[in-house]
């Protein structure tokens, strides 16, 4: 295999809400929302090919590799708004839990636009690609800075967020899964918003304790009601003594913000030995936050 061949491989990294508030039901039907976004080092990773046509393929059965899948709406939202007319051989390596919260499709998506740019020449900015983004998905933008951000909208305002320190993190992904839809479906506007100013200061800063207090998701209780199964694993996680935990978007995912490696691993072997005889245990990920930009 020459130089030519080889593949352009890329992560797509997982993210996790910190915040997360609804404000208002918009006209077109979405939510509009405040969330403190950061994304974390469990990842998908997408390989890359030159090729004549449009193709993907995936190590994980269940995901769809036609139309429906953001990768190829991603790529070919690219090619009909630039008039390119290359094609791409791309394979999709999953590693992040799908129906979890952890925005797996939606940082495919970013990370095919990020690649083929790349590999078309395309040489688009990244001002140019956001609106891009924002036509394939409401967090596909965030996935285009890879680093910590404040988003509004719903979701595809993306303003870049000052990290001090990587943030230990364990996630915990039930078995089964939740419908964005259906959760938004269920939330109700709040009278008065949680200001999502403490935790971004704590971020910033790197007041991990300050952090923990200020976590907040609109989307939790909703997504209890719905499945009992994911409060009581998020009473057991809480209950292990992190500095916070919640659920991540609209879940099913949940995370706890831990004060170091070693709480988080030791978080981490406590989910997997209560549940060890389960007939499908949780899938278990000790992560740390991205503090900035990564390139491929």
């Amino acid at each position: 295999m020459n130089a030519l061949d080889r593949p352009s491989v890329w992560p797509a990294p997982a993210k996790l809400n910190l915040t997360l508030e609804i404000l208002a039901k918009r006209p077109d039907g979405y939510h509009a929302i405040e969330s403190l976004m950061v994304p974390v080092d469990l990842a998908d990773e997408l390989a890359f090919r030159d090729a004549e046509d449009l193709s993907l393929t995936c190590d994980e059965p269940t995901i769809p590799t036609d139309g429906r899948n953001l990768v190829l709406k991603a790529a070919e939202t690219l090619r009909r708004t630039t008039g390119s007319r290359h094609g791409a051989a791309i394979h999709l390596r999953k590693r992040i839990p799908h129906e979890a919260g952890l925005g797996g499709g939606s940082s495919d998506a970013a990370t095919a636009l990020l690649a083929l740019n790349e590999l078309w020449s395309l040489n688009l900015p990244p001002a140019d690609l956001a609106p891009v983004a924002a036509e394939i998905g409401s967090d596909v933008a965030f996935f285009l800075a890879r680093s910590a951000a404040w988003c509004t909208g719903r979701g595809e305002n993306v303003e870049s967020v000052a990290s001090g320190a990587a943030l230990d993190v364990v996630i915990v992904k039930p078995p089964i899964g939740l419908s964005t839809k259906e959760i938004y479906g269920r939330v109700s506007v709040p009278a008065h918003p949680v200001d999502g100013t403490p935790a971004r200061d704590a971020l910033r800063t790197g007041d991990k304790e300050a952090l923990g207090r200020a976590l907040f998701n609109r989307l939790q209780a909703p997504a209890f009601a719905v499945a009992p199964a994911v409060e009581s694993l998020h009473r057991e996680l809480a209950a292990l003594g992190p500095l916070g935990c919640q659920l991540s978007g609209s879940g099913s995912a949940l995370f706890a913000l831990c004060r170091d490696a070693l709480e988080a691993n030791r978080i981490a072997a406590a989910i997997r030995a209560n549940h060890v005889s389960d007939p499908v245990p949780p899938r278990v990920f000790v992560c740390q936050t991205r503090t900035g930009p990564s390139p491929p």
